[in-house]
């Protein structure tokens, strides 16, 4: 294993300083003059396509620093306009955008590096070898034509005069082979080592990084949010159409009616009042129903955990609760979550076929975590029309993530976290 470690480690050490030191001279040429061309305007032009070919040589070498030698070097270049926009205009802001990124300048430097210190750490591995095997071929007698000659032969540090000297360069040959074996995967890994120094982002680079992610989670997020917002808007006002409102219509209608039948013929009167006392009823229980829908009565006086228990109880199936809240949540905060759980059951009942139900929710280091397993039959994915789209929708407006298992079979495991505080819980009345 270790013969074919050092084998390996040293082709690529002698592929790299061939084609590295080509590729790394060609790309540092054409970055530099075409950045001293832009001031003349052709540069605006070339140093796009320059450094298209600069970034794809470097995503290379990283893909084969990790590939070779378990070295990761994330790529820290800023995302350019796109290239549609053509035109000298589009031009000149993907070379703006090109200049100003520090990633580039890092780029230049690196092939710098790579094609000087970089070469050499490449080439080291195969030298060992070659040493390995010219020492012992010197001391065969190879020595003796070439000092014969006139030969000013040198091995490493030893001047070869006789064989005496030719045995001392073949012991040393042995020894750089023997060396190789141990240290040449090493060399191969500093020469990736080497590169990540300058082609990994900088701190500055992975917080700017995280931060324009943060920026695009969050402009995501309120899209998903405004448009929940408004199907929620259009859900309430069809169901007031379709419901509440249709019955206080009707209502209304029956009243006029019986106002008009009331003296001439009272029992049929008496027989339209027993139907609108019915339907302001049914009027009166949907919008208790809506009410509930968009924020639980519940869920604003007992808080998330009581909730949850009372949606558990009228759930087809046995649910199993286990929840430690020490607090309370922000009400969007426990709204989110009881509709999240609230779909994940829904999901449960209707399609996994399950008996059984555990639902587990707790509150540590800032995140609230909701888990729900349910021992059917598995093979739930998030994809599609799934309803737990909409809950990762709701969630990520939090920060929040939805993370599931279901292999076939079963069982489902769904798991949410979303990052709160919890303020204690008021003291209830007796």
């Amino acid at each position: 294993m270790r013969v074919r470690s050092a084998l390996l480690a040293t082709a690529r050490g002698l592929y790299l300083s061939v084609v590295g030191l080509a590729g790394s001279i060609i790309f540092f040429t054409l970055a530099i003059v075409s950045i001293v061309l832009t001031p003349l305007g052709l540069g605006v032009f070339t140093t796009p396509v320059v450094f298209k070919g600069v970034r794809a040589f470097a995503d290379l070498r990283r893909v084969q620093a990790y590939t070779w030698s378990g070295v990761r070097i994330p790529s820290p270049y800023r995302p350019l306009p796109a290239e549609h926009s053509g035109g000298v205009i589009g031009q000149m802001e993907r070379c703006r955008a090109l200049l100003k990124d520090p990633a580039t300048w890092r780029d230049i430097a690196w092939l710098l590096v790579d094609m000087t210190a970089g070469f050499f750490l490449a080439l080291l591995p195969a030298v060992l070898f070659l040493y390995a095997l010219w020492g012992p071929v010197l001391a065969l007698g190879v020595w003796r034509p070439i000092v014969n000659a006139g030969g000013n032969e040198w091995f490493a540090f030893i001047h070869i005069t006789g064989q005496t000297s030719a045995n001392l360069a073949a012991a040393l040959g042995i020894c750089c082979g023997v060396l190789a074996f141990f240290v040449n995967p090493a060399l191969l890994r500093g020469h990736f080592t080497l590169a990540m120094s300058l082609l990994a982002p900088t701190d500055a680079a992975t917080r700017e990084q995280a931060l324009a992610q943060r920026v695009d989670r969050l402009t995501e997020t309120r899209h998903d949010a405004l448009d929940t917002s408004a199907a929620e808007l259009r859900r309430i006002e069809r169901d007031l159409h379709d419901g509440a409102q249709a019955r206080i219509v009707a209502m209304g209608m029956s009243l006029g009616t019986i106002e008009a039948l009331i003296e001439k013929d009272p029992a049929q009167a008496k027989k339209l009042l027993a139907a609108a006392r019915a339907d302001s009823a049914d009027a009166l229980t949907e919008l208790r129903d809506l009410v509930r829908g968009i924020h639980p009565p519940v869920l604003a006086e007992r808080g998330l955990g009581d909730a949850v228990r009372a949606l558990a109880l009228r759930m087809s199936m046995p649910v199993e609760v286990d929840i430690e809240l020490p607090g309370r949540a922000e009400e969007p905060v426990e709204s989110a979550a009881y509709f999240a759980v609230s779909e994940v059951l829904t999901n449960a009942a209707k399609h996994s076929g399950a008996e059984q139900v555990w639902l587990d929710i707790h509150h540590t280091d800032g995140m609230l975590r909701i888990s729900v397993t349910d021992n059917g039959r598995g093979g739930a994915t998030t994809s599609g029309g799934s309803g737990l789209v909409g809950v990762e929708r709701r969630l990520g407006t939090f920060d929040g993530v939805l993370a599931m298992s279901s292999p076939a079979g079963g069982p489902t495991m769904v798991t949410m976290e979303i990052p709160c505080s919890l303020s204690p819980a008021p003291a209830r009345g007796r």
